[in-house]
């Protein structure tokens, strides 16, 4: 039961149909990657639905010429195995195109802040 990883597939899938928006379950870890992606531009934007336990995470695409920006997506670090990365070995994805974001003592990071930051911690999500 990997919930990170339902809520990536269901955003690749909705991009991949040309849908305008996505409902997933709510927790606060997936409206911080959805904050982390709306910054990035992947998302227009993510707002909380619902009240008490019937909470909702609605996320609008982002399109470019008719075309989601999002393309396509990897969970790198799964329950089963954590990956984490020091700030010196955090690689790049896409070679550039993409963004990785990665939990750290700061927050949830993209990649190239993380480098900036010169901190390491958990890789959750490669984006592209």
């Amino acid at each position: 039961m990997d919930t990170i990883a339902d809520m990536m597939n269901s955003l690749k899938n909705a991009a991949a149909l040309n849908k305008p928006s996505v409902l997933v379950p709510y927790s606060k870890l997936k409206h911080e990657i959805a904050k982390v992606l709306e910054k990035e531009g992947y998302l227009k934007r993510a707002t909380q639905l619902g009240k008490k336990n019937k909470k909702y995470l609605e996320c609008f695409l982002a399109f470019n010429d008719n075309k989601a920006k999002l393309t396509g997506v990897h969970r790198v670090s799964k329950p089963s195995r954590r990956v984490y990365t020091g700030a010196q070995k955090i690689a790049s994805v896409k070679s550039g195109r993409g963004l990785a974001i990665i939990s750290t003592p700061k927050g949830l990071l993209v990649d190239k802040e993380a480098r900036a930051a010169k901190v390491g911690g958990e890789v959750l999500v490669q984006v592209w």
